[in-house]
């Protein structure tokens, strides 16, 4: 990853509603969940939402597809992993020991 994709993803989840929104699609992988269920659960206007998932969207974080006539976001786990990996790339100096606390806190979940 970039430094340009990096900073337009964090500048993305940099806002309290798309980071929500986020976080309520990796919760609902891999099914994902329509906009207008998003928009409801997060109790925000439909076409504000749209204007989220667009940004979320061009930042590399989710990804839509169209069935019938909804369309279905879903978190982009390629994309989750990329960022997660350019901010962590350098931890601690390639001292792997230091890092240690901060894997064990991810292998539960992963």
């Amino acid at each position: 990853m970039e430094n340009e994709s990096a900073i337009s993803a964090l500048g993305a989840l940099a806002q309290g509603t798309r980071l929500d929104t986020f976080r309520l699609l990796v919760r609902h992988e891999p099914d994902g969940m329509a906009a207008g269920e998003i928009a409801r659960q997060l109790d925000v206007p439909q076409n504000t939402m749209s204007a989220h998932l667009g940004i979320l969207a061009r930042a590399g974080l989710i990804r839509s597809e169209r069935h019938s006539r909804s369309i279905i976001y879903r978190a982009d786990l390629d994309g989750l992993r990329s960022l997660t990996l350019f901010i962590l790339k350098d931890c601690c100096g390639g001292n792997a020991e230091l890092c240690a606390p901060l894997v064990a806190e991810l292998t539960p979940c992963c």
